[in-house]
């Protein structure tokens, strides 16, 4: 099967977007032959994957929750497949400083402090030796729901090397649909209670819903974190802002070991003049137009194929290193997520993915 910059409809069999939004699954091509030469160099990348877990066993949630058997199959990938296992805090330096990435590297993160993550989750990465980051929204905490951790159990939890504490805010809010000062009191006050309970407070930020904006962002950026995660697919890279980092989310349903393989194992598709420049579309610009430029020795550029989880396969007209994007109806209220995707074969002869995701919002 081959794909060309106008064969979308053979592109949407190669690759298809989860309409739930949680991202999108990519098949491999079947030959190396159909892809992208990596670079020589075995033991350095550009860039790295980060996955997404919320909840562990807790099988009455399908949606965030991910069984027992399917954690188990995860670590015992993780652990046998060339990956790279990184702490996220290694990663946001490697990406602030340009520094290469070593081969296949991912990284792992849990959004909301759910019980779970400390009677299951947690013990089982422990003994793998993988380490993870925390996403925690203090609220939870603080009001003793009963399925949430403590703040003696995340004290216990935060002593672990292996361990990294995020914030997810205090209430977990939508950021994007509430003003700048509700935001930054929000976050002063998860700030607070993080120093109160743990005795510091967290640098990296995963914001709720995975929803952001330029004035979500400026406000990450004055409460003092040095990086913010969301909730759309998609590898990261030198040329992705630090403040807007893609997540691939796994759940019962998005968790089998196909999936974590294509996701761990893929690659930032760099580009640069994205636009829209912000997140939110507004109604006069509604569908957006989105555009991108491509890197000139990008091989194989011209076998993009570009998703949303609104509308699908998406026409995509290359002009030059410029890409343009056509939507044909107006994205609907909340969130869209965009997909573009490049196959690949790294050094090793292993057929992976390049790829880009994107947040679209509409309030």
């Amino acid at each position: 099967m081959t794909i060309t910059r106008n064969s979308h409809t053979r592109g949407a069999a190669i690759l298809l977007v989860f309409l739930m939004g949680i991202g999108a699954i990519a098949p491999l091509p079947t030959t190396p032959a159909q892809a992208q030469e990596a670079s020589p160099d075995n033991n350095k990348e550009d860039g790295a994957s980060v996955l997404m877990y919320h909840r562990f066993g807790e099988n009455d949630v399908p949606s965030t929750n991910v069984t027992l058997a399917q954690i188990d199959a995860h670590i015992a990938e993780l652990k046998s497949g060339g990956y790279t296992l990184l702490g996220l805090p290694e990663m946001v330096r490697r990406l602030k400083s340009g520094d290469d990435f070593p081969q296949k590297s991912v990284g792992v993160s849990i959004d909301d402090a759910y019980l779970s993550v400390y009677s299951e989750a947690w013990p089982r990465f422990k003994e793998a030796g993988i380490p993870f980051t925390l996403f925690v929204a203090t609220d939870s905490v603080d009001q003793g729901l009963s399925r949430y951790m403590s703040w003696e159990q995340l004290r216990e939890m935060a002593k672990d090397p292996l361990v990294t504490i995020g914030s997810q805010t205090a209430s977990h809010l939508h950021m994007i649909d509430t003003d700048s000062a509700a935001n930054a009191a929000d976050i002063e006050k998860s700030n607070q209670r993080f120093h109160q309970e743990l005795g510091f407070v967290p640098n990296l930020m995963a914001y709720p819903y995975g929803e952001f904006d330029d004035a979500v962002v400026a406000a990450t950026r004055n409460g003092g974190f040095i990086a913010g995660f969301g909730q759309h697919s998609g590898a990261v890279g030198a040329t992705d802002d630090i403040y807007r980092l893609a997540r691939f989310a796994m759940n019962e349903t998005y968790g089998d070991l196909a999936r974590l393989r294509t996701s761990a194992g893929a690659l930032p598709l760099p580009v640069s003049d994205f636009t829209p420049a912000d997140t939110v579309v507004t109604a006069a610009a509604n569908p957006p137009a989105i555009g991108f430029t491509l890197p000139d020795d990008l091989a194989q550029g011209d076998r993009i194929a570009c998703y949303s989880n609104h509308e699908g396969n998406l026409k995509v007209e290359r002009l030059g290193p410029r890409i343009e994007v056509r939507m044909t109806t107006p994205l609907p209220q909340g969130r869209t997520r965009l997909n573009c995707t490049v196959p690949m074969t790294d050094a090793n002869g292993e057929v992976r993915w390049r790829w880009m995701g994107r947040l679209l919002y509409v309030k």
